[in-house]
């Protein structure tokens, strides 16, 4: 008997031992460029962008929210990014314009949940605009834990000497030029766990020209910085231990001639996600969203995410398993209840409702979660008491099922 087990012990033992060494690092990167509607994309199908989808998916998304809803978010730049680095819509963000920032650091970004994990991941951040990290990432502020990015390139767009201003704002394409070869050079040489590129001027190129040859030249020519990154990648992946996933997508869509952006027009709202990751069936379904880009990130790289985070973020993985989606509310005020629907992918899954009355995860306090059901993902539906719950003017119900957190606010 001891003997059996001692050999059923070096047996787990060198099973384990040969998935340690068979397991490959994971890296991430993801990459924005700016303004690049989805019918302009697929009509010039730029070379890398669509390469980098060959070994996995592409498909249309959305940004802007839910239209006329408390989701609904501006269709701009700065909300853009948002919307992708904290998997939220402006209600929670707060940010709505591309100046006077303000930012709610409560809800956290790819590189805070890089940081607060066991291991030492280095993050990178390679901007045509300094505000990315600055401003919106939060790098150095109090309300970040004092976040650090460890490979930082930007700053340029501030660097009238190197960068003076030229016609159509070309001082900008030479800034999106560096910032992809640097972010090439980095990742090529360095290897950074999860870097954000950020390529700016196609959107100028669609403000000066509008729908034009022009700005599908500047679209083919970020296509090759986009490249240049890619290479770096598959370079890595040659050469080293490691498997990388690479997300490329844009901010916003543009209006129907091009020029400009910013309302909830079917093209302004309508974006796109190439990546080279096998993807579920969430990716095809119709409802991905730039909100979702960050969830998958952190699932690919096994990140662990404290509850109360993952209980406010908007967005759901389209890497590996999604039980549920698509969750709605119906108020019903004569009988004051709320009626939640959702759909599933996985039938017969258990799904745990729960609800809370505050909202003070906001300003980085706790909120009470109360259970309130337990149902399965094929029921679809679920009516909700409101006079059995706290008065309150808001109710914050989430479902979670056992790959899955969706979350719903009703607010009186």
């Amino acid at each position: 008997m001891i003997k059996m087990r001692r050999t059923l012990f070096y047996i787990l033992f060198i099973c384990l031992f040969i998935t340690h060494i068979d397991a490959k690092t994971r890296k991430a990167v993801f990459i924005i460029v700016d303004g690049v509607p989805a019918d302009q994309l697929e009509r010039l199908k730029p070379t890398a962008i669509f390469d980098i989808a060959s070994t996995g998916a592409y498909a249309r998304a959305y940004t802007g929210g839910e239209v006329g809803s408390y989701t609904e978010t501006p269709t701009i730049s700065a909300p853009g990014y948002t919307n992708l680095i904290t998997a939220t819509w402006a209600y929670k963000h707060n940010v709505r314009g591309n100046s006077d920032l303000k930012p709610n650091y409560n809800y956290w970004n790819p590189f805070r949940i890089a940081k607060e994990q066991n291991r030492n991941y280095k993050t990178a951040i390679f901007s045509s605009w300094e505000d990315n990290r600055t401003v919106l990432v939060g790098e150095g502020k109090d309300e970040t834990n004092n976040l650090h990015i460890d490979y930082i390139k930007d700053g340029y767009d501030n660097d009238t000497v190197r960068f003076p201003k030229q016609k159509n704002d070309l001082q900008i394409f030479k800034i999106d030029e560096l910032v992809s070869k640097e972010a090439a050079n980095c990742i090529r040489n360095e290897a950074p766990d999860l870097s954000w590129v950020y390529l700016w001027y196609t959107d100028d190129a669609g403000h000066i020209y509008g729908n034009s040859d022009y700005f599908d030249e500047y679209v083919i020519k970020a296509d090759r910085q986009v490249g240049r990154i890619w290479e770096a990648v598959k370079y890595r992946e040659a050469n080293f231990d490691e498997e990388w996933m690479i997300v490329v997508t844009t901010d916003h869509g543009r209006t129907d001639n091009g020029y400009g952006h910013g309302g909830q027009s079917e093209r302004e709202r309508t974006t796109w996600v190439s990546t080279n990751i096998e993807v579920n069936d969430y990716f095809n379904s119709k409802h991905l969203a730039i909100i979702d880009i960050a969830p998958s990130i952190y699932r690919y790289m096994g990140f662990s995410i404290p509850e109360a985070v993952k209980c406010e973020q908007d967005g759901i993985s389209f890497v590996g398993k999604t039980d549920i989606f698509n969750l709605v509310s119906k108020t019903d005020l004569d009988n004051n209840s709320v009626t939640l629907s959702w759909d599933f992918f996985t039938k017969d899954i258990p799904v745990e409702i729960y609800v809370s009355t505050t909202n003070n995860f906001k300003e980085g306090r706790n909120d009470e979660w109360i259970k309130i059901a337990s149902t399965r993902s094929d029921k679809k539906v679920y009516t909700i008491d409101l006079n059995a719950l706290p008065s309150s003017s808001i109710y914050k119900f989430v479902l979670k099922s056992p790959n899955t957190h969706l979350n719903r606010w009703v607010i009186k």
